[in-house]
């Protein structure tokens, strides 16, 4: 009981926050990042057919899709004096045609077009053209209640012009949730994946640590010691979910570190405790009925991050004698090692395309970011840095990563792109800003 005692005070970091870090040697790697391809959009600025048309409301809406479309990485607005064509929409279905040489000469790959309505509501419709080819690639239009975001209706907008040219959709449009002390305890927070209306999730005054988002984005699971001084597991919902305590009908006698949920939803991964063991990982149902055990040893097996398809689970274990990155199949089968390289690896994060697993590793006297295939045949750096980078967490289209660090002092919450590219801080709080978790696609 002893040695199992000192090993949850040694890995108490990994449950709560993250721990103070040793030397270690690790090989030298060296990444050449790849180039990513840039597409230069012109924006028209969008014709106004509202009753009261407002050219304030479309200069606002074009520099929000211009920001959004560069967060994407994938775009770069054109100045608006180099423009050969109209800088403002046309009627979109108007007599007047798309003249594609006057964007292909200075320089544009894309051309966006819109219209907006605001009046009982407001809406907006859109169209994007592949000028080289001169083809339109999309036309969409959105309505929402006249009070509703529109910066964030621009978002969605960029979103879409990035899935027309590259079949994935752009996540400026996405959410991250993190925990913050820029109040007084550490509280679960909500911002857009840039970092916009950064606004709290929860107020109760007692420590809350690791959100982790349900798959149709409407609620976070998180960890708070809001009852009986003690981890559980508690819900924050803003769609049809039951907010406060999520695992009821469960044996009250176990501690519950964390939890998150199976890419359907049917199911949770959860870190639980009995008294006097170790840590072990279970899966339930939401609402706290069959509870199956998948790890069941004298090791202390924490950190459950799911593949994309359900099929597997990542998870941490120091069943090797230190921290280390395992494998094993939903149902606790086939359990297997996957790193080997470093003494302290750490909060996996299975990207949604499969491909890669992102995880945290200690170096000399701090931690930094890693990938590495789920065969294990590559792994390599992403984030190296003298202060620490913690809490990998991935976009829903995988081409970008959130992270916490302490570059600048105190922890803030950063996006990378998957190839090391495009470093951007997003917090820039009082506090400590950290467990950042990357929220799906809006629905």
């Amino acid at each position: 009981m002893m040695g199992t005692a000192r090993r949850l005070l040694a890995l108490a970091p990994l449950l709560l926050a993250a721990g103070v870090a040793t030397a270690q040697d690790r090989p030298a790697v060296v990444v050449t990042p790849g180039s990513a391809r840039i597409f230069r959009a012109a924006v028209q600025e969008f014709a106004d057919f509202s009753a009261a048309p407002d050219a304030k409301r479309a200069g606002e809406l074009r520099a929000t899709l211009e920001e959004a479309l560069a967060f994407s990485s994938i775009f770069k607005a054109l100045s608006h004096k180099a423009f050969l064509g109209p800088v403002e929409t046309p009627a979109l279905d108007g007599d007047e045609p798309v003249v594609c040489p006057d964007w292909t000469q200075i320089g544009a790959d894309a051309l966006v077009q819109g219209e907006i309505r605001a009046d009982t509501d407001f809406s907006v419709e859109f169209r994007v053209w592949d000028v080289a080819r001169c083809v339109p690639l999309a036309r969409k239009r959105y309505r929402q209640a006249a009070s509703a975001d529109a910066a964030l209706l621009a978002r969605r907008i960029a979103d879409d012009i990035v899935a027309a040219f590259i079949g994935l959709r752009g996540v400026s449009g996405t959410e991250i949730a993190f925990v913050s002390t820029r109040g007084s305890g550490p509280e679960i927070y909500v911002m857009g994946a840039d970092g916009s209306n950064q606004r709290r999730a929860t107020n109760n005054g007692s420590i809350n640590n690791f959100p982790a988002w349900s798959p149709d984005g409407d609620a976070i699971i998180y960890t708070s010691y809001r009852q009986q001084n003690r981890p559980m597991l508690f819900l924050s919902t803003r769609g049809r979910g039951r907010p406060g305590r999520l695992l009821r009908r469960m044996n009250g006698d176990l501690a519950e570190y964390r939890g998150v949920y199976s890419p359907l939803g049917s199911a949770l991964a959860v870190v639980l405790s009995e008294p006097e063991r170790a840590a072990d990982i279970y899966t339930v149902r939401p609402h706290g009925t069959r509870l199956k055990p998948l790890t069941r040893n004298r090791a202390i097996d924490i950190g459950p991050a799911w593949s994309s398809d359900g099929e597997r689970i990542a998870f941490v274990s120091d069943r090797s004698g230190s921290p280390q990155v395992y494998l094993m199949d939903a149902d606790g089968s086939n359990q297997k090692r996957l790193t080997f390289q470093g003494t302290y690896n750490t909060h996996p994060a299975w990207s949604p395309d499969g491909r890669w697993i992102a995880y945290e590793t200690r170096v000399g006297g701090q931690f930094d970011i890693w990938l590495i295939d789920p065969e294990g045949t590559v792994n390599v750096p992403l984030v190296v840095h003298p202060r620490s980078d913690e809490s990998p967490t991935w976009a829903p289209n995988s081409r970008k990563l959130a992270f916490s660090s302490k570059r600048r002092g105190s922890a803030d919450i950063y996006v990378i792109d998957v190839n090391g590219d495009n470093l951007r801080r997003i917090t820039q709080s009082r506090g400590e800003d950290t467990a950042p978790s990357w929220g799906p696609f809006p629905r």
